[in-house]
């Protein structure tokens, strides 16, 4: 066999392997059998470059390229659906279906309702050729790079026993993520202090239009498929239409069932009510649709919805159970969160047994006691939280919840800023759980980059007093973090990229100090007003809120941080070990004033630069981005398929909008 035709064999054999394995859950060979095969196919395709196919099982990896969505068109809009949380709307659905029919007999098809991210996938000749997000119905984002990481959805369809796909065909479904790989990142993003994703469909949704598709293969997204479209479809029942996309390799939804009566459909509601927390992804409802597309024609649409179908969303799920302790936990800023510590508890598909409680206030609110029954709801949340007490279950010994006056780390008396609902430890440069904190904040991706540390590395160097603060980062040497010889390599690459961070831009560097309130923008404002470390250092707050977005809580904050002797030692240590301590020669020539004062909207698709490299250029010249349009707008900068929204807002304010080459002639 020659090795064009072992190419296309492995293809073959490989878009089969992922069916079996992440649509039918019936793998067939080993992860190590399937890993030599990807491995051989990839070798092949890197020495047969002229027979690049973008569907090729290789390309599910993704890429590291940053990447703009170009906004689509859909050819059939993409409606949203009436909802209903009470059994008397769909009693009043059904009888309106039937009024509308006439009489006709129909079928109902009861579907579940997953709560993920809408996606519409178009195949041409049996092959994926664009899938676009929902959007505003009418138009969305082209992630086809993206969706083409998802394993469960097939780049090139299976040969089916008839009936064959369609020359040209639209399905649509939802992008999810399932709970474990959803609990997993989350667990990630708590031990890094980045904010947690409230619900599976946000951690979806925000994956899906990552402009990496390497992240997106990360995070293991799955895809359920659940409306098919086109003029040459198999058969006039909806149902019959799924069952024969499951046959070409769609991941269709085994909890379908198609009935009669207004009964058949309570009963499919009730079954699922219960059994839809054993599911690995989300749901929160129940959709019905008239299954004959025929009569969904008869019945049509109103403005918003069409009139064939109704989703009936499930109430949110409430637990009891009782409140065992409040333990107390120390953020990279210091702040304390209370967190209650409960009885485990079924609640949404997982065993529950901690919820946030947010700050003092939220205690008091509820008139918190140790040994409480509380009522516990996650809801469209994942995340637990404490909606509210059962009072007459209060044991009569039961002590109300004292919040504490120290910090449960370093025992440094807590305080509380004005304007400010959380607790804080003052004590940052010896606590601990600040220390690490603000290590690993210094080493994130927006701030200094070094991508070889994580937190678990921080933690370990952290207990083996390597680090203490950042700038024993710069003293780590290979032989130190070598362990017993056999992590050279790695070992080289954490040094590598410490000693590559000595280049980050001066504003970012800023940002990496973590000065309490000072977030990646402030730091950019801060940056460019001061132009160097030493101006930032000795400027009063006076002359602090002087620069717009920078008001008087974080002016205090920033000149107590440059007034502690500590933090001083620390900035004199990583001037001496050689970062950036002033914007660069290049940055300051290419400053101006020509936006100052203008806030500045960016929306649509562009030739000549990203939509970074744009933020980017209206900061360097003075000017303020912004994400909505209002009042207060200086200029649209409009790009290729702008947001029908945005634009219907500009035109109704009297917004003016400017061309890419528009704003660069009035930058030049």
């Amino acid at each position: 066999m020659n090795e064009k035709d072992r190419i296309l064999q492995l293809r073959r054999e490989l878009h089969e392997h992922n069916h079996r394995y992440y649509v039918l859950n019936q793998p067939t060979i080993t992860d190590e059998e399937f890993d030599h095969l990807m491995h051989e196919l990839q070798d092949l395709e890197e020495r047969h470059p002229e027979l690049a196919d973008p569907n090729s099982p290789t390309q599910r990896v993704g890429s590291d390229l940053s990447q703009e969505f170009r906004q689509v068109e859909h050819r059939y809009p993409m409606l949203s659906l009436a909802n209903t949380y009470n059994e008397q709307d769909v009693s009043s659905w059904y009888d309106s279906v039937a009024h509308g029919l006439q009489g006709e007999p129909f079928e109902v098809c009861c579907e579940l309702k997953y709560d993920g991210l809408s996606i519409s996938l178009t195949y041409e000749d049996g092959r994926l050729v664009r899938a676009v997000t929902r959007g505003d119905g009418v138009r969305g984002d082209d992630v086809t790079e993206n969706v083409k990481t998802i394993r469960s959805i097939p780049l090139v369809l299976s040969e089916p026993q008839p009936p064959h796909w369609p020359q040209s065909f639209e399905i649509r479904g939802e992008i999810l993520m399932p709970w474990r790989v959803f609990e997993r990142l989350n667990q990630e993003r708590e031990a890094a202090e980045e904010p947690l994703f409230a619900n599976p469909r946000n951690a979806a949704s925000g994956t899906l239009k990552s402009q990496q598709s390497a992240v997106v293969a990360s995070r293991q997204l799955d895809a359920y498929l659940y409306y098919l479209l086109g003029d040459e479809l198999p058969s006039d029942g909806h149902y019959e239409n799924l069952q024969a996309a499951a046959s070409w390799g769609f991941k269709i939804s085994q909890g379908m069932r198609k009935v009669r009566t207004v009964g058949e459909i309570f009963d499919f509601i009730n079954y699922w009510d219960t059994e839809r927390k054993n599911l690995p992804v989300a749901t929160d409802g129940i959709v019905l649709k008239v299954n004959s597309l025929r009569q969904q024609r008869m019945l049509g649409f109103t403005a918003k919805s069409p009139r064939w179908a109704i989703a009936y969303k499930f109430k949110a799920e409430r637990a009891r159970t009782r409140l065992e302790s409040v333990s107390y936990q120390v953020g990279r800023t210091g702040a304390v969160t209370p967190v209650a510590n409960m009885e485990p508890v079924q609640l949404a598909g997982t065993t529950v047994k901690r919820a946030t409680l947010n700050n003092e206030d939220f205690i008091r609110s509820f008139d918190l006691h140790i040994g409480d029954y509380v009522y516990v709801e996650k809801g469209g949340e994942i995340i637990p939280k404490i909606v509210g007490v059962d009072v007459e279950a209060r044991p009569i010994v039961a002590q109300p919840v004292e919040f504490i006056k120290h910090c449960p780390e370093c025992g440094a008396r807590l305080v509380r800023y004005e304007g400010e609902a959380a607790w804080y430890c003052p004590n940052d440069t010896q606590c601990a759980p600040q220390l690490k904190g603000k290590i690993e904040h210094f080493i994130s991706r927006r701030a200094m980059n070094i991508d070889s540390l994580g937190p678990e590395t921080v933690d370990e160097y952290f207990r083996r007093g390597l680090i203490r603060d950042v700038a024993d980062l710069y003293l780590i040497e290979v032989q130190q973090i070598n362990g017993d010889g056999s992590r050279t390599r790695s070992a080289q690459r954490v040094v590598s990229a410490i000693e590559a961070s000595k280049q980050v831009p001066f504003e970012r560097v800023v940002f990496a100090l973590g000065i309490r309130f000072v977030g990646e923008q402030s730091a950019k404002l801060l940056a460019r007003h001061f132009k160097t470390m030493e101006a930032l250092q000795t400027a009063t707050a006076e002359e602090l809120v002087e620069v717009d977005g920078i008001g008087d809580v974080m002016a205090a904050s920033i000149v107590g941080w440059f007034r502690n002797e500590d933090n001083r030692r620390l900035l004199e240590r990583l001037k001496s070990y050689g970062l950036q301590m002033q914007l660069s020669e290049a940055q300051l020539s290419q400053q101006s004033d020509r936006l100052a004062g203008q806030t500045v909207v960016i929306s649509g698709v562009f030739q000549h630069h990203s939509r970074d490299e744009y933020k980017a250029l209206i900061e360097q010249h003075g000017g303020k981005n912004v994400g909505s349009i209002s009042k207060k707008t200086s200029f649209v900068l409009a790009g290729e398929n702008m947001g029908p929204a945005k634009l219907e807002k500009a035109q109704k304010l009297g917004v003016r909008l400017l061309t890419e080459d528009e704003f660069l002639e009035l930058i030049s």
